[in-house]
């Protein structure tokens, strides 16, 4: 089982349409779980779950954290099935956003994640992490618990600095673990059309080079379409441009996931050489 952590330090930049796309193109061919830990429930209410009202959602998970000794009953009693083949969700609760005010002590609250999702290692080949925008105990569990971090950037200037407190914050946790944490920046919500789009397109490419994924995602109004009928974008309209460079990007996470490699420089992976 593999487990993907799709994360930004800034709201709005394509995290949950990210998620959801790639859980469907996932589970074209795998068992899929798409988890999220945002308390605003973004993921959650995709599937039409009200995060205000669940009783059972990811919360349990940490304030009956002591349960996970029982075995993975207690975790899969959180996970609801979507009308999709292969695509489970264990949904979001509001009440998410108090465990941000407790500090992360002894008791292993980073870990929660980690440990819940090591019950369910012969249940689904992917995992898909949907997280909170800012750093806290949410989004230290995402990361503690992934094998790849996927980190959606829209080209725009804001989204920049966002992209920066993010690269920043990977930089101490792997100096604080002697360890570092693989990670791949997706250019989202790309307008050719627009001089600050593709500016900011060149300076993410320029300034991390070894990281970012050679193609982009466009702004495409069938996804946000997708989003309103809680259908899949891979479902609802498969052959549009936003699809077609989700599954661009899923193709190429899963042969470099076979082949072991490290990210590819953008420089020597891009098709066309353009933007």
């Amino acid at each position: 089982m593999k487990v993907w952590t799709v994360a930004n330090q800034k709201g709005g930049v394509g995290k949950t349409t990210t998620s959801v796309t790639l859980g469907g193109l996932a589970a074209e061919r795998k068992r899929v779980l798409l988890l999220d830990l945002d308390p605003h429930g973004s993921l959650t209410s995709y599937f039409r779950q009200d995060p205000d009202t669940l009783t059972r959602s990811a919360y349990t998970l940490f304030s009956e954290r002591e349960r996970l000794v029982e075995g993975a009953g207690f975790v899969k009693s959180l996970i609801v099935s979507t009308d999709y083949r292969n695509l489970d969700i264990l949904p979001a609760a509001t009440s998410l956003a108090t465990l941000e005010r407790r500090a992360l002590g002894p008791d292993g609250l980073g870990l929660v994640i980690k440990r819940a999702l090591a019950l369910l290692v012969d249940d689904y080949d992917l995992v898909i992490i949907d997280t909170p925008p800012l750093l806290g105990v949410l989004m230290v569990n995402a990361l503690a618990a992934c094998d790849e971090l996927l980190i959606p950037v829209q080209t725009e200037f804001l989204a920049l600095k966002g992209l920066e407190r993010m690269v920043n914050t990977l930089n101490m946790m792997a100096k604080s673990r002697r360890q570092g944490l693989d990670y791949t920046i997706i250019p989202a919500l790309f307008d050719r059309r627009t001089q600050a789009s593709v500016g900011s397109m060149r300076t993410i490419r320029f300034d991390h080079p070894e990281h970012t994924w050679a193609g982009k995602i466009p702004v495409d109004t069938k996804l946000r379409d997708a989003s309103k009928a809680g259908v899949p974008p891979s479902l609802y309209e498969p052959e549009s441009r936003g699809v077609e460079a989700y599954r661009s990007l899923y193709k190429w996470l899963c042969k470099r996931e076979q082949t072991g490699t490290a990210t590819e420089s953008a420089q020597t992976t891009l098709a066309g050489g353009g933007l």
